[in-house]
């Protein structure tokens, strides 16, 4: 089968990017074939089964050109000769002189690779980011001729300077065809920046129900039972993990409570050491990543799912974290806060509790879902209903794929 899209990532397969191999999946069980070109080799030890399912072939591309400086002059030359080499570079000549910078001439170098190495047949490229996959596959396309487009998530858009996504999304040849993001919040900031607003779809991932199981029809928990709390997220500054634990160490000496966490992360050791000098870190369970099965079974077992999201001090911040919508399908109550696209699903007191970002918050929220679990159980029904309603996944991937369809039959 003709691939037609070559669809760029920055690392494949990765436990935190469900919802990218979840798209990829659904793109394919809908026509689309496809190669995945990939920036970065995999550093997690473990896969989810969804990345079984895939069958496109997935090509690295030199992570470092110092690694593979045969590949990469080889592509550079090869490279030179295409009729959009010389736009290619002038681009990011330009994009340079703003962004001094190693991963910027990394970008460059990796282009060359991918547009050399192109199959026949390839009519557009696709990135997973706005940030570094995009410029590649903008670079890229820009050299062989070809249209691109993006999705944009999160990090990539709010810690992106507006000079180079107003660029990315140029109504010239240069920029994308059109551009998908999963939240409101993102698409509004995107089509301030954008030469052409309808270019941005929104397009909420939404979730993929046959992954997952029927919900537990657990009884509501009794007040004095033990409360079972759990996290999922990388252990990054803008998951807030920090003001948890400083959270737990207020919960009342009355409660009588167990905190798991899940995913991995650079702040790993550091939190653990706060837990520790807390004296709490035997009332803590750090599991590290995990593949989805085994959350799935932890949100099965827990009584609280907790998610502190705030902005970082460079910006970074989360969209409309899919582990909420996961967290929901297992009828499991939610605490998190107003942070960016979070109340797009979850609405205060209906779907889950909204709390201010704050360890003192954060422990009264707590305090209060604990004496109160027949509030907390309701929400967690209302959570529920309101993804099987509004944020299943089929929706978005058939908006998605027209546009795909469209991007590679223009040429």
């Amino acid at each position: 089968m003709t691939r037609k899209l070559a669809v760029v990532v920055k690392g494949w397969p990765r436990l935190s990017e469900t919802f990218i191999a979840q798209e990829l999946v659904a793109l394919e069980e809908a026509g689309h074939a496809f190669d995945i070109w990939s920036l970065r080799h995999p550093t997690d030890t473990k896969t989810h089964p969804l990345h079984d399912r895939l069958r496109a072939e997935v090509r690295y591309l030199p992570e470092y050109l110092h690694h593979d400086p045969a590949r990469v002059w080889k592509a550079r030359e090869i490279a030179r000769r295409l009729p959009g080499y010389a736009a290619a570079y002038a681009v990011w000549r330009r994009d340079l002189a703003r962004d001094l910078d190693k991963n910027r001439i990394r970008r460059f170098g990796q282009a060359c690779v991918l547009a050399a190495e192109l199959p026949a047949g390839t009519r557009g490229l696709y990135a997973h980011f706005l940030h570094t996959p995009a410029s590649v596959a903008r670079y890229a396309a820009i050299m062989r001729g070809l249209p691109w487009s993006f999705s944009a998530h999160a990090k990539d858009i709010w810690t992106s300077p507006d000079w180079e996504i107003s660029e990315k999304l140029a109504s010239d040849a240069t920029g994308a065809t059109f551009g998908a993001t999963c939240t409101a919040y993102g698409a509004k900031q995107l089509r301030r920046l954008s030469a052409d607003p309808a270019r941005i779809d929104l397009i909420y991932h939404g979730l993929d129900l046959s992954r997952f199981p029927e919900p537990p029809d657990h009884a509501p928990r009794r007040a004095g039972d033990p409360l079972r709390l759990m996290s999922v997220g990388r252990l990054v500054e803008k998951k807030g993990f920090d003001r948890l634990i400083a959270a737990l160490v207020q919960l009342p000496g009355s409660l009588d409570w167990h905190w798991t966490h899940i995913g991995g992360g650079p702040l790993s050791a550091p939190l653990a050491q706060q837990a520790h000098a807390a004296g709490i870190a035997p009332r803590i369970t750090w599991r590290g990543p995990c593949d989805q099965p085994q959350v799935i079974e932890q949100m099965r077992n827990a009584d609280l799912f907790v998610l502190p999201s705030r902005i970082a001090e460079d910006g970074d911040r989360d969209g409309l974290p899919n582990v909420l919508m996961e967290a929901a399908s297992q009828r499991l109550a939610i605490l998190t806060t107003a942070v960016s696209a979070i109340p797009e699903f979850i609405e205060d007191g209906v779907h889950g509790t909204l709390s201010e970002d704050s360890p003192a918050a954060l422990a009264a929220a707590i305090t209060r879902l604990a004496a109160d679990p027949e509030q907390a159980h309701a929400m967690a029904d209302a959570a529920l209903n309101r993804l099987r309603a509004e944020f299943v996944m089929e929706p978005g991937i058939e908006r998605l794929s027209r546009r795909l369809h469209r991007l590679t039959e223009s040429v």
